[in-house]
């Protein structure tokens, strides 16, 4: 599990430069050809750790509940971010990802309901989730690159 959390902080470290390093007009704008933007796939990634972790594990989530409904999957980008929010989501990059952490080693995670991702993952414990999420975030680390060169070539 060491690792897993591991690869998740180094992840989350490029999003994070990723995040303060391009400016918001770019950070918000969805390129033809695409369905989302840079900001909505950090936001989301950040999300769905949380639902994939503790609400599946029947836990109370570390977020509040209007931005996981805003960045949840299936959910569309509205071309906004405040600095508040880019703030915010800037220190769930990594809060997120070591409340998990501690939470796994301090035992928390005693329950878990089992799920199917939409790549046919059946996900049946929390160890499953983190592997998942791990893989989840890469997924959407090559979307957020993906957007980088397009939003430089326009």
């Amino acid at each position: 599990m060491e690792k897993l959390f591991d690869i998740t902080l180094k992840n989350r470290k490029i999003l994070y430069r990723i995040l303060e390093n391009t400016p918001k007009e770019q950070l918000v704008k969805i390129p033809e050809g695409f369905r989302n933007s840079i900001w909505w796939n950090i936001a989301h990634v950040v999300v769905t750790q949380q639902l994939l972790v503790y609400k599946m594990s029947n836990l109370e989530m570390k977020i509040d509940t209007a931005i996981i409904d805003k960045y949840k999957k299936g959910t569309v980008p509205d071309g906004t971010a405040t600095d508040e929010e880019i703030e915010m989501m800037s220190a769930f990059l990594f809060s997120t990802a070591e409340w998990v952490e501690e939470d796994y080693n301090n035992g928390i995670f005693k329950e878990f309901n089992e799920y199917t991702t939409t790549p046919k993952i059946t996900l049946t414990n929390v160890e499953d989730a983190i592997a998942f999420n791990v893989y989840h975030e890469g997924v959407h680390l090559g979307v957020i690159l993906s957007l980088e060169k397009a939003l430089l070539s326009n």
